[in-house]
Protein backbone atom coordinates (compact mmCIF):
# COMPACT_ATOMS: atom_id res chain seq x y z
CA UNK A 1 0.00 0.00 0.00
CA UNK A 2 0.79 3.63 -0.51
CA UNK A 3 -0.22 6.94 0.65
CA UNK A 4 0.18 10.26 0.11
CA UNK A 5 -0.87 13.64 2.44
CA UNK A 6 -2.60 16.88 0.77
CA UNK A 7 -2.91 19.57 3.49
CA UNK A 8 -6.21 21.33 1.78
CA UNK A 9 -6.10 23.46 4.88
CA UNK A 10 -5.10 23.58 7.94
CA UNK A 11 -7.99 21.80 9.49
CA UNK A 12 -8.25 19.35 6.64
CA UNK A 13 -6.04 16.81 4.72
CA UNK A 14 -6.93 14.58 1.99
CA UNK A 15 -5.24 11.37 1.56
CA UNK A 16 -4.75 9.33 -1.37
CA UNK A 17 -4.35 5.76 -1.13
CA UNK A 18 -3.22 2.72 -3.07
CA UNK A 19 -3.93 -0.87 -3.09
CA UNK A 20 -2.35 -3.75 -4.84
CA UNK A 21 -4.56 -5.85 -5.76
CA UNK A 22 -2.95 -8.89 -3.94
CA UNK A 23 -3.37 -7.40 -0.47
CA UNK A 24 -7.24 -7.14 -1.09
CA UNK A 25 -6.88 -10.96 -0.66
CA UNK A 26 -8.04 -11.44 2.81
CA UNK A 27 -11.00 -8.94 2.45
CA UNK A 28 -11.84 -11.18 -0.94
CA UNK A 29 -11.87 -14.52 0.69
CA UNK A 30 -13.64 -13.20 3.55
CA UNK A 31 -16.37 -11.95 0.74
CA UNK A 32 -16.36 -14.82 -0.36
CA UNK A 33 -16.83 -16.27 2.91
CA UNK A 34 -20.03 -13.70 3.72
CA UNK A 35 -21.80 -14.56 1.09
CA UNK A 36 -21.78 -18.22 1.17
CA UNK A 37 -23.29 -17.84 4.43
CA UNK A 38 -26.25 -15.78 2.59
CA UNK A 39 -27.24 -17.23 -0.41
CA UNK A 40 -28.60 -20.98 -1.40
CA UNK A 41 -27.41 -22.54 -4.94
CA UNK A 42 -29.24 -25.63 -5.69
CA UNK A 43 -26.77 -28.60 -5.97
CA UNK A 44 -24.46 -27.19 -3.25
CA UNK A 45 -24.72 -27.25 0.74
CA UNK A 46 -24.93 -24.15 2.51
CA UNK A 47 -21.32 -22.59 3.14
CA UNK A 48 -19.41 -24.92 0.21
CA UNK A 49 -20.53 -22.86 -2.63
CA UNK A 50 -17.24 -22.55 -4.87
CA UNK A 51 -15.96 -18.92 -5.77
CA UNK A 52 -16.65 -19.48 -9.75
CA UNK A 53 -20.03 -20.08 -9.05
CA UNK A 54 -20.62 -17.06 -6.87
CA UNK A 55 -18.95 -15.16 -9.59
CA UNK A 56 -21.39 -16.35 -12.17
CA UNK A 57 -24.70 -16.47 -10.07
CA UNK A 58 -24.28 -13.15 -8.08
CA UNK A 59 -21.60 -11.24 -10.00
CA UNK A 60 -18.30 -10.38 -9.36
CA UNK A 61 -19.36 -6.88 -8.29
CA UNK A 62 -21.22 -7.93 -5.65
CA UNK A 63 -17.93 -9.92 -4.23
CA UNK A 64 -15.44 -6.58 -4.73
CA UNK A 65 -18.06 -4.41 -3.18
CA UNK A 66 -18.45 -6.67 -0.07
CA UNK A 67 -14.36 -7.30 -0.73
CA UNK A 68 -13.97 -3.36 -0.69
CA UNK A 69 -15.84 -2.35 2.38
CA UNK A 70 -14.19 -4.77 4.59
CA UNK A 71 -10.58 -3.51 3.52
CA UNK A 72 -11.45 0.38 3.59
CA UNK A 73 -10.74 0.66 7.35
CA UNK A 74 -7.75 -1.28 7.35
CA UNK A 75 -6.01 0.65 4.81
CA UNK A 76 -7.04 4.36 5.73
CA UNK A 77 -6.13 3.26 9.46
CA UNK A 78 -2.75 2.21 8.00
CA UNK A 79 -2.21 5.82 6.00
CA UNK A 80 -3.53 7.72 9.33
CA UNK A 81 -1.09 5.97 11.39
CA UNK A 82 1.78 6.18 9.01
CA UNK A 83 1.02 10.03 8.33
CA UNK A 84 1.05 10.49 12.41
CA UNK A 85 -2.43 12.25 11.65
CA UNK A 86 -4.40 13.19 14.71
CA UNK A 87 -7.66 13.26 12.85
CA UNK A 88 -11.44 14.29 13.65
CA UNK A 89 -14.52 12.70 12.78
CA UNK A 90 -15.19 10.72 10.21
CA UNK A 91 -12.92 10.48 6.53
CA UNK A 92 -15.41 11.45 3.15
CA UNK A 93 -14.10 8.60 1.14
CA UNK A 94 -13.79 8.19 -2.72
CA UNK A 95 -13.07 5.18 -5.03
CA UNK A 96 -10.97 6.68 -7.60
CA UNK A 97 -10.08 3.55 -8.85
CA UNK A 98 -11.22 -0.20 -9.08
CA UNK A 99 -9.63 -2.19 -11.23
CA UNK A 100 -10.43 -6.42 -10.64
CA UNK A 101 -6.86 -8.20 -10.15
CA UNK A 102 -4.56 -4.91 -10.71
CA UNK A 103 -5.59 -2.00 -8.02
CA UNK A 104 -7.69 0.33 -5.68
CA UNK A 105 -7.19 3.68 -5.76
CA UNK A 106 -9.04 6.09 -3.13
CA UNK A 107 -9.00 9.18 -1.75
CA UNK A 108 -10.21 9.86 2.18
CA UNK A 109 -10.89 13.58 3.26
CA UNK A 110 -11.12 13.96 6.58
CA UNK A 111 -10.89 16.82 9.18
CA UNK A 112 -7.14 17.05 11.51
CA UNK A 113 -6.52 19.15 14.70
CA UNK A 114 -4.84 22.29 13.71
CA UNK A 115 -0.87 22.65 14.53
CA UNK A 116 -1.18 24.80 17.54
CA UNK A 117 1.91 26.93 19.02
CA UNK A 118 1.83 27.98 22.18
CA UNK A 119 3.16 31.19 23.12
CA UNK A 120 5.13 32.45 26.25
CA UNK A 121 2.19 33.29 28.41
CA UNK A 122 3.83 34.06 31.77
CA UNK A 123 3.17 37.48 30.73
CA UNK A 124 -0.07 37.40 30.93
CA UNK A 125 -1.99 40.36 33.80
CA UNK A 126 -5.55 40.40 34.86
CA UNK A 127 -7.87 42.23 37.30
CA UNK A 128 -10.28 40.74 39.23
CA UNK A 129 -12.93 42.02 42.07
CA UNK A 130 -11.24 42.66 44.91
CA UNK A 131 -12.65 40.79 47.75
CA UNK A 132 -14.61 43.20 50.25
CA UNK A 133 -17.04 41.90 53.03
CA UNK A 134 -19.33 44.86 54.50
CA UNK A 135 -21.53 44.97 57.26
CA UNK A 136 -24.42 45.20 55.25
CA UNK A 137 -23.52 41.85 53.36
CA UNK A 138 -23.33 40.51 57.05
CA UNK A 139 -26.45 41.35 57.69
CA UNK A 140 -28.40 40.46 54.78
CA UNK A 141 -26.55 36.80 55.44
CA UNK A 142 -27.76 36.63 59.12
CA UNK A 143 -31.07 37.94 57.96
CA UNK A 144 -31.74 35.46 55.46
CA UNK A 145 -30.72 32.60 58.24
CA UNK A 146 -33.03 34.51 60.60
CA UNK A 147 -35.76 34.13 57.71
CA UNK A 148 -35.38 30.39 57.66
CA UNK A 149 -36.77 30.01 61.76
CA UNK A 150 -39.67 32.23 61.05
CA UNK A 151 -42.78 30.87 62.43
CA UNK A 152 -46.28 31.61 61.08
CA UNK A 153 -48.99 32.17 63.40
CA UNK A 154 -53.04 32.19 62.06
CA UNK A 155 -54.23 35.93 61.78
CA UNK A 156 -57.84 37.52 61.06
CA UNK A 157 -57.47 39.75 58.85
CA UNK A 158 -56.58 40.89 55.50
CA UNK A 159 -53.27 39.40 53.69
CA UNK A 160 -50.48 41.39 53.59
CA UNK A 161 -46.90 41.60 51.63
CA UNK A 162 -44.90 39.14 53.68
CA UNK A 163 -48.03 36.86 55.08
CA UNK A 164 -48.04 32.91 53.91
CA UNK A 165 -51.53 31.95 52.83
CA UNK A 166 -53.08 29.02 51.90
CA UNK A 167 -54.42 28.81 48.71
CA UNK A 168 -56.77 26.97 46.33
CA UNK A 169 -56.32 27.97 42.37
CA UNK A 170 -58.65 26.92 39.31
CA UNK A 171 -56.97 27.74 35.86
CA UNK A 172 -59.15 28.68 33.06
CA UNK A 173 -58.25 28.36 29.12
CA UNK A 174 -61.14 29.69 26.81
CA UNK A 175 -63.75 29.76 29.61
CA UNK A 176 -62.62 25.52 29.85
CA UNK A 177 -61.01 24.66 33.30
CA UNK A 178 -57.77 22.46 32.48
CA UNK A 179 -57.65 19.26 33.84
CA UNK A 180 -54.39 20.13 35.33
CA UNK A 181 -55.20 23.39 36.69
CA UNK A 182 -57.04 22.98 39.91
CA UNK A 183 -54.46 23.09 43.17
CA UNK A 184 -55.87 22.83 46.37
CA UNK A 185 -54.30 23.78 49.81
CA UNK A 186 -50.94 25.46 48.39
CA UNK A 187 -48.56 27.41 50.95
CA UNK A 188 -47.46 30.63 49.18
CA UNK A 189 -45.62 33.79 50.76
CA UNK A 190 -47.01 36.48 49.69
CA UNK A 191 -43.86 38.48 47.80
CA UNK A 192 -41.77 35.36 46.96
CA UNK A 193 -42.42 35.51 43.42
CA UNK A 194 -42.69 31.88 43.45
CA UNK A 195 -46.21 31.36 41.86
CA UNK A 196 -48.28 33.39 39.13
CA UNK A 197 -47.49 36.32 37.98
CA UNK A 198 -50.09 38.93 39.10
CA UNK A 199 -51.16 36.13 42.25
CA UNK A 200 -49.46 38.93 44.60
CA UNK A 201 -51.65 41.41 43.85
CA UNK A 202 -54.86 39.44 43.74
CA UNK A 203 -54.78 38.24 47.10
CA UNK A 204 -53.15 41.00 48.98
CA UNK A 205 -55.66 42.46 50.83
CA UNK A 206 -58.10 39.28 50.83
CA UNK A 207 -59.47 37.64 54.39
CA UNK A 208 -59.62 33.93 54.58
CA UNK A 209 -62.64 32.82 52.98
CA UNK A 210 -61.71 35.47 50.07
CA UNK A 211 -61.45 35.09 46.74
CA UNK A 212 -60.04 36.94 43.60
CA UNK A 213 -59.54 36.58 39.75
CA UNK A 214 -56.58 37.41 37.74
CA UNK A 215 -55.03 36.98 34.29
CA UNK A 216 -51.58 35.28 34.30
CA UNK A 217 -49.68 33.53 31.38
CA UNK A 218 -49.08 29.83 32.50
CA UNK A 219 -45.41 28.77 33.13
CA UNK A 220 -46.09 25.04 32.94
CA UNK A 221 -48.78 21.81 32.43
CA UNK A 222 -50.54 21.13 29.41
CA UNK A 223 -51.30 25.22 28.54
CA UNK A 224 -48.11 26.28 29.22
CA UNK A 225 -47.74 29.65 27.63
CA UNK A 226 -51.22 30.58 27.41
CA UNK A 227 -52.89 33.07 28.65
CA UNK A 228 -55.51 31.57 31.85
CA UNK A 229 -58.03 33.22 33.95
CA UNK A 230 -57.16 32.17 37.44
CA UNK A 231 -59.77 32.36 40.64
CA UNK A 232 -57.75 31.73 43.70
CA UNK A 233 -59.96 31.73 46.76
CA UNK A 234 -58.16 32.25 50.43
CA UNK A 235 -58.77 29.76 53.39
CA UNK A 236 -55.96 31.03 55.74
CA UNK A 237 -53.87 34.08 56.35
CA UNK A 238 -50.87 33.65 58.76
CA UNK A 239 -48.46 36.16 59.84
CA UNK A 240 -44.40 35.32 59.68
CA UNK A 241 -42.81 35.91 62.97
CA UNK A 242 -39.36 36.35 62.51
CA UNK A 243 -36.67 35.55 65.66
CA UNK A 244 -35.25 38.17 68.20
CA UNK A 245 -31.84 38.78 66.66
CA UNK A 246 -30.15 37.50 70.19
CA UNK A 247 -27.43 35.04 71.64
CA UNK A 248 -30.74 32.99 71.97
CA UNK A 249 -31.22 32.89 68.26
CA UNK A 250 -27.62 32.06 67.37
CA UNK A 251 -27.41 29.33 69.76
CA UNK A 252 -30.88 28.26 68.11
CA UNK A 253 -29.66 28.51 64.35
CA UNK A 254 -25.91 27.46 64.69
CA UNK A 255 -23.28 25.71 66.58
CA UNK A 256 -22.36 29.46 68.21
CA UNK A 257 -23.32 30.68 71.73
CA UNK A 258 -23.33 33.93 70.91
CA UNK A 259 -24.87 36.36 67.86
CA UNK A 260 -21.55 37.90 67.42
CA UNK A 261 -19.63 34.59 67.03
CA UNK A 262 -22.27 33.83 64.50
CA UNK A 263 -21.71 36.81 62.86
CA UNK A 264 -18.14 36.43 62.74
CA UNK A 265 -18.52 32.84 61.11
CA UNK A 266 -21.14 34.75 58.47
CA UNK A 267 -17.90 37.22 57.46
CA UNK A 268 -15.80 34.28 57.24
CA UNK A 269 -18.13 32.46 54.91
CA UNK A 270 -18.83 35.06 52.79
CA UNK A 271 -15.29 35.44 52.59
CA UNK A 272 -14.52 32.26 51.43
CA UNK A 273 -17.61 32.26 48.69
CA UNK A 274 -15.72 35.53 47.16
CA UNK A 275 -12.59 33.99 46.92
CA UNK A 276 -13.86 31.01 45.27
CA UNK A 277 -15.71 33.61 42.77
CA UNK A 278 -12.54 36.03 42.45
CA UNK A 279 -10.33 32.41 41.89
CA UNK A 280 -13.28 31.53 39.22
CA UNK A 281 -12.73 35.30 37.66
CA UNK A 282 -9.29 34.93 37.34
CA UNK A 283 -9.62 31.52 35.57
CA UNK A 284 -11.76 32.32 33.12
CA UNK A 285 -9.65 35.75 32.48
CA UNK A 286 -6.62 34.14 31.80
CA UNK A 287 -8.22 32.06 29.77
CA UNK A 288 -9.42 34.78 27.35
CA UNK A 289 -6.10 36.41 27.33
CA UNK A 290 -4.31 32.70 26.30
CA UNK A 291 -6.70 32.26 23.52
CA UNK A 292 -6.32 35.94 22.47
CA UNK A 293 -2.35 34.97 22.05
CA UNK A 294 -3.04 31.68 19.41
CA UNK A 295 -4.42 31.71 16.93
CA UNK A 296 -6.36 28.44 16.40
CA UNK A 297 -7.92 27.53 13.48
CA UNK A 298 -11.36 25.82 13.70
CA UNK A 299 -13.02 23.14 11.58
CA UNK A 300 -16.02 23.80 9.58
CA UNK A 301 -17.51 20.31 9.86
CA UNK A 302 -16.93 20.04 13.65
CA UNK A 303 -17.52 23.13 14.76
CA UNK A 304 -21.43 22.32 12.57
CA UNK A 305 -21.58 19.57 15.16
CA UNK A 306 -20.74 21.29 18.12
CA UNK A 307 -23.73 24.22 17.37
CA UNK A 308 -25.99 21.19 16.65
CA UNK A 309 -25.15 19.62 19.60
CA UNK A 310 -25.30 22.85 21.92
CA UNK A 311 -29.02 23.49 20.62
CA UNK A 312 -30.24 19.85 20.64
CA UNK A 313 -29.11 20.04 24.36
CA UNK A 314 -30.58 23.11 25.50
CA UNK A 315 -34.30 22.28 23.63
CA UNK A 316 -34.65 18.54 23.94
CA UNK A 317 -33.32 18.44 27.88
CA UNK A 318 -33.23 22.22 29.56
CA UNK A 319 -35.85 23.74 27.77
CA UNK A 320 -37.51 20.42 28.06
CA UNK A 321 -37.45 19.85 31.79
CA UNK A 322 -38.75 23.71 32.53
CA UNK A 323 -41.82 23.19 29.97
CA UNK A 324 -40.39 25.60 27.17
CA UNK A 325 -39.60 25.57 23.55
CA UNK A 326 -36.70 27.21 21.96
CA UNK A 327 -39.31 30.11 20.60
CA UNK A 328 -40.52 30.89 24.61
CA UNK A 329 -37.00 30.50 25.91
CA UNK A 330 -36.07 33.25 23.11
CA UNK A 331 -38.65 35.69 24.12
CA UNK A 332 -37.85 35.22 27.24
CA UNK A 333 -34.41 35.85 27.25
CA UNK A 334 -35.25 38.86 24.99
CA UNK A 335 -33.66 37.41 21.76
CA UNK A 336 -34.29 36.88 18.24
CA UNK A 337 -33.50 33.60 16.33
CA UNK A 338 -30.59 35.37 14.78
CA UNK A 339 -29.23 36.25 17.42
CA UNK A 340 -29.50 33.07 19.67
CA UNK A 341 -27.70 31.43 16.50
CA UNK A 342 -24.70 33.99 16.58
CA UNK A 343 -24.03 33.59 20.19
CA UNK A 344 -23.96 29.87 20.13
CA UNK A 345 -21.68 29.64 17.64
CA UNK A 346 -19.60 32.19 19.39
CA UNK A 347 -19.83 29.73 22.59
CA UNK A 348 -18.81 26.77 20.12
CA UNK A 349 -15.58 28.17 18.97
CA UNK A 350 -14.54 29.02 22.41
CA UNK A 351 -15.24 25.67 23.66
CA UNK A 352 -13.72 23.92 20.62
CA UNK A 353 -10.28 26.50 20.82
CA UNK A 354 -10.25 26.18 24.44
CA UNK A 355 -9.78 22.81 24.09
CA UNK A 356 -7.60 22.36 21.43
CA UNK A 357 -5.28 24.72 23.42
CA UNK A 358 -5.29 23.35 26.80
CA UNK A 359 -4.77 19.80 25.14
CA UNK A 360 -1.63 21.30 23.47
CA UNK A 361 -0.46 22.74 26.78
CA UNK A 362 -1.05 19.53 28.50
CA UNK A 363 1.27 18.27 25.54
CA UNK A 364 4.08 20.85 26.20
CA UNK A 365 4.09 20.64 29.79
CA UNK A 366 3.85 16.83 29.45
CA UNK A 367 1.27 16.84 32.21
CA UNK A 368 -0.31 13.23 33.42
CA UNK A 369 -3.58 12.65 35.43
CA UNK A 370 -3.46 9.95 38.37
CA UNK A 371 -6.03 7.54 39.52
CA UNK A 372 -6.55 9.89 42.59
CA UNK A 373 -6.85 12.56 40.95
CA UNK A 374 -9.74 11.14 38.64
CA UNK A 375 -11.52 9.86 41.54
CA UNK A 376 -11.66 13.33 42.85
CA UNK A 377 -12.74 14.82 39.56
CA UNK A 378 -15.47 11.72 38.79
CA UNK A 379 -16.68 12.40 42.37
CA UNK A 380 -17.46 16.17 41.72
CA UNK A 381 -19.35 14.99 38.68
CA UNK A 382 -21.47 12.77 40.34
CA UNK A 383 -21.93 15.79 42.76
CA UNK A 384 -23.59 17.88 39.93
CA UNK A 385 -25.22 15.06 37.78
CA UNK A 386 -27.08 13.71 41.24
CA UNK A 387 -25.61 10.48 40.64
CA UNK A 388 -24.18 8.51 43.49
CA UNK A 389 -20.18 7.89 43.00
CA UNK A 390 -20.78 3.96 41.73
CA UNK A 391 -23.78 5.54 39.40
CA UNK A 392 -21.93 7.60 37.90
CA UNK A 393 -18.87 5.82 37.52
CA UNK A 394 -20.79 3.02 35.98
CA UNK A 395 -22.25 5.15 33.78
CA UNK A 396 -19.24 6.63 32.29
CA UNK A 397 -17.12 3.06 32.08
CA UNK A 398 -20.18 2.03 30.02
CA UNK A 399 -20.34 4.29 27.54
CA UNK A 400 -16.64 4.59 26.91
CA UNK A 401 -16.23 8.66 28.72
CA UNK A 402 -13.62 7.33 30.77
CA UNK A 403 -10.92 9.00 28.50
CA UNK A 404 -13.22 12.45 28.28
CA UNK A 405 -12.81 12.42 32.51
CA UNK A 406 -9.46 12.05 32.08
CA UNK A 407 -9.38 15.16 29.28
CA UNK A 408 -10.88 17.34 31.24
CA UNK A 409 -8.76 16.90 34.57
CA UNK A 410 -6.20 17.32 32.76
CA UNK A 411 -6.93 20.62 30.78
CA UNK A 412 -7.58 22.08 34.25
CA UNK A 413 -4.52 21.45 35.29
CA UNK A 414 -3.16 23.02 32.04
CA UNK A 415 -5.01 25.73 32.82
CA UNK A 416 -3.83 26.16 36.22
CA UNK A 417 0.23 26.24 35.18
CA UNK A 418 -0.80 29.16 33.00
CA UNK A 419 -3.00 30.39 35.79
CA UNK A 420 0.21 30.18 37.98
CA UNK A 421 2.03 32.22 35.62
CA UNK A 422 -0.31 34.77 34.93
CA UNK A 423 -0.01 38.41 37.41
CA UNK A 424 -3.81 38.57 39.08
CA UNK A 425 -4.08 42.11 40.99
CA UNK A 426 -7.79 43.22 41.87
CA UNK A 427 -9.26 46.47 41.43
CA UNK A 428 -6.98 47.63 44.51
CA UNK A 429 -4.20 47.21 42.88
CA UNK A 430 -3.23 43.87 45.20
CA UNK A 431 -1.15 41.15 44.01
CA UNK A 432 -3.36 37.93 44.44
CA UNK A 433 -1.89 34.46 45.01
CA UNK A 434 -4.20 31.71 43.81
CA UNK A 435 -2.39 28.33 44.98
CA UNK A 436 -3.37 24.86 44.09
CA UNK A 437 -5.95 24.63 46.17
CA UNK A 438 -8.12 26.16 43.73
CA UNK A 439 -7.01 23.47 40.90
CA UNK A 440 -10.34 21.72 41.39
CA UNK A 441 -12.64 24.88 40.23
CA UNK A 442 -10.32 25.17 37.18
CA UNK A 443 -10.62 21.52 36.26
CA UNK A 444 -14.46 22.18 36.72
CA UNK A 445 -14.38 25.56 34.75
CA UNK A 446 -12.60 23.85 31.81
CA UNK A 447 -15.10 20.95 31.17
CA UNK A 448 -18.30 22.89 31.31
CA UNK A 449 -16.21 24.92 28.49
CA UNK A 450 -14.93 22.80 26.34
CA UNK A 451 -17.36 19.98 23.98
CA UNK A 452 -16.29 16.90 24.08
CA UNK A 453 -13.93 16.33 20.76
CA UNK A 454 -12.00 13.13 22.38
CA UNK A 455 -15.07 11.50 20.83
CA UNK A 456 -14.51 12.55 17.45
CA UNK A 457 -10.67 12.69 17.96
CA UNK A 458 -10.56 8.76 17.32
CA UNK A 459 -9.26 7.41 14.29
CA UNK A 460 -12.79 6.51 12.81
CA UNK A 461 -13.16 3.94 9.68
CA UNK A 462 -15.06 4.93 6.67
CA UNK A 463 -18.22 3.32 5.04
CA UNK A 464 -18.14 3.74 1.67
CA UNK A 465 -19.16 1.44 -1.37
CA UNK A 466 -17.13 1.43 -4.74
CA UNK A 467 -18.76 3.08 -7.68
CA UNK A 468 -20.50 1.29 -10.25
Amino acid sequence: MKSAVETLNPTRVRLSIEVPFEELKDSLDAAYKKINQQVTVKGFRKGKIPARIIDQRFGRGAVLEEAVNDALPKFYTEAVNEAELNVLGQPEVDITELKDGETLNFTAEVDVRPTIEIPDYSGIEVEVDAIEVSDEDIDKAVEELRERFASTSPVERAAEDGDVVTLDLEAKVDGEVLEDGIANGLSYTIGSGELLDGVDEAVTGVEAGGEATFTSELKGGSAAGKEAEVTVKVTQVAARELPALDDEFAQLASEFDTLEELRADSRKRLENMKQYDQATQAQERVLEKLLELVEVPVPEKLLEEEVNTRKHNLEHHQLGQMGLDLEKYLEIQGKTAEEFDTETKEAAVKGIKTQFVLDELVNKEKLNVNQEELTEHLMRRAASSGMSPDQFAQAVVEGGQVPMLVGEVARGKALAVVVEAATVKDTNGEIIDLDDEEEDETTEATSEETPAVEAEAETESPDAKPEA
